[in-house]
């Protein structure tokens, strides 16, 4: 299987629009994820370093969430073939 995956020729249409997508959903989900870690800290009074934790684990959740999203994208948008 891999070695016919291999002999494909990539389809560079698929590869941008998924580059493309990549982009712009990773940067809406970080910048939505550092901005409600900054919210929240700054609403409840936690301070910098709780604030900067809830932060680093919301852009974690993004970065998870848009590997799933592009997983989900290459099964409909395949890069070879």
């Amino acid at each position: 299987m891999t070695q016919a995956a291999a002999l494909k020729p990539i389809n560079w249409t698929n590869a941008t629009t998924l580059l493309s997508v990549a982009i712009l959903v990773g940067t809406e989900l970080i910048g939505a994820g550092v901005a409600a870690g900054w919210a929240i800290g700054g609403l409840f009074n936690l301070g910098e370093t709780i604030t900067r934790v809830l932060e680093i684990a919301f852009v974690v959740a993004a970065l998870t969430g848009l590997y799933y999203f592009l997983r989900a994208a290459l099964d409909h948008e395949p890069i070879r073939g």
